[in-house]
């Protein structure tokens, strides 16, 4: 007796649903969706850490407050900028494999840049506001998303 599982009909369903793309398909898929740059997303980062950072000092008369959210944005925008460098650098990679292990080897990078930025933010920032820090941090995050929304949008093959 042979039982499939649930999610094995649906994995076959895929793969008969799939079809590869002529070049000449993936062309024009490619010029109808043209890439984001990565630059643009840090640039986007940037302009969103210093308008945090303008506001928390704005609502709260405090310059400490802004100087935290500005510190708490730097916390992902200089991780981003050393990943974006590092992801770009090297040209076309070997493989697919040489690929992801340099994605991942330096989003690694990027995460343990972003924790001990974290970790030093006592001793940088004067009369830290862990608050503004995590706003600071949260709303540049959240320019990723806004980069895809903002896109045109990814359109289906015909």
């Amino acid at each position: 007796m042979n039982k499939k599982a649930p999610w094995q009909d649906e994995l076959e369903a895929e793969e008969e649903d799939f079809k590869p793309l002529t070049p000449e398909e993936a062309q024009a898929w490619r010029r109808r969706n043209p890439p984001v740059s990565v630059w643009r997303i840090v640039a986007g980062q940037v302009a969103v850490g210093a308008l945090v950072a303008l506001l928390a000092w704005g609502i709260s008369g405090q310059a400490r407050v802004g100087w935290s959210a500005a510190y708490g944005a730097l916390c992902v925008v200089v991780p981003a900028v050393i990943f974006a460098r590092g992801v770009t650098r090297g040209g076309l990679a070997a493989g697919a494999g040489a690929a992801m292990s340099r994605l991942f080897g330096w989003e690694l990078v990027k995460l343990v840049l972003c924790i001990a930025m974290m970790a030093a933010a006592p001793r940088l920032v004067r009369d830290l506001s862990w608050l503004a820090l995590l706003a600071g941090m949260v709303a540049v995050m959240k320019t990723y998303w806004i980069a895809l929304l903002v896109r045109s949008g990814v359109r289906k093959t015909v």
